[in-house]
């Protein structure tokens, strides 16, 4: 039985984490607010909660989800190989706005989808996004809406495109603060060097490039001035990653090999 918790309320928002963290447990989603939109989750570890996630917002493996982390320290347990430069990006703007696209720990027991061996970790800045992913441990998370529906702002949004196939909503208020735009997060591969933004959105590129100055934008450009005069002509993007879907904003969310969706 679906069930709606208005987490501005103390007392809710303590019952509402907790129904949350037993519906984790059992292989079910639940809704909540970011820091961008409303994300769907499930247990990142469980390929059946992952799979009732894809089924309830009507996607396939090909457009795995992301995973929302509680803390910077979780990174180096769910990436390998991480550049010194994706760390860096991580210290500067996590919580927030940034998905990272890194290779996934291999000896992790997992099925996000078709991710090709990566994982895209995000950590929220948003207080009761937190105080989930501190009880439950790291979360599959997409936006939560229909594909090709406009991502939720509220959970009552959520609700109504995706009904039942939740089990606990958390209701936070609107995200982003009413009358904000509504970013995605900015997706980065970091699978590769130079970094590649793939998609653009919560973090500009202008903030990013004061912590990674080489890093290349999502048309494949360099910076001006990283670009040798010979080769200023072209310079040739890095190999795409897949699958990623620009059009669509996530989170929680939303929102690896992952990045689709992002919340």
């Amino acid at each position: 039985m679906t069930t709606s918790y208005d987490c501005t309320a103390a007392e809710q928002r303590a019952a509402g984490l907790e129904h949350a963290q037993r519906a984790i447990r059992e292989n079910k989603c639940v809704v909540f607010p970011t820091d961008t939109v409303y994300g769907i989750a499930a247990d990142a570890f469980s390929p059946v909660a992952v799979t009732l996630l894809l089924a309830s917002k009507g996607r396939s493996r090909k457009m795995p989800p992301p995973v929302l982390i509680p803390r910077l320290n979780a990174l180096d347990g769910l990436a390998t190989d991480v550049p010194a430069e994706a760390r860096r990006l991580a210290e500067a703007f996590w919580p927030g706005g940034l998905t990272l696209i890194l290779h996934a720990q291999p000896s992790l027991d997992w099925d996000l989808g078709e991710t090709r061996g990566t994982v895209a970790l995000r950590i929220p800045a948003d207080d009761v996004a937190q105080d989930l992913l501190t009880l439950t441990g790291p979360l599959a998370v997409s936006s939560a809406n229909r594909t090709g529906h406009a991502a939720a702002q509220t959970a009552a949004d959520a609700e109504a495109q995706l009904a039942e196939s939740v089990e606990v909503y958390l209701e936070g208020g609107h995200r982003p603060v009413e009358g904000a735009e509504a970013l995605p997060s900015t997706i980065i591969d970091a699978t590769a060097l130079p970094l590649r933004v793939v998609r653009q959105g919560a973090i500009s590129l202008e903030r990013l490039r004061e912590v990674v100055p080489d890093l290349v934008d999502v048309d494949g450009n360099a910076p001006a001035e990283a670009v040798e005069p010979a080769a200023a002509e072209f310079v040739e993007p890095a190999e795409p990653v897949e699958p990623v879907e620009p059009a669509e904003p996530v989170e929680p969310g939303s929102e690896s090999g992952a990045g689709s969706g992002a919340a």
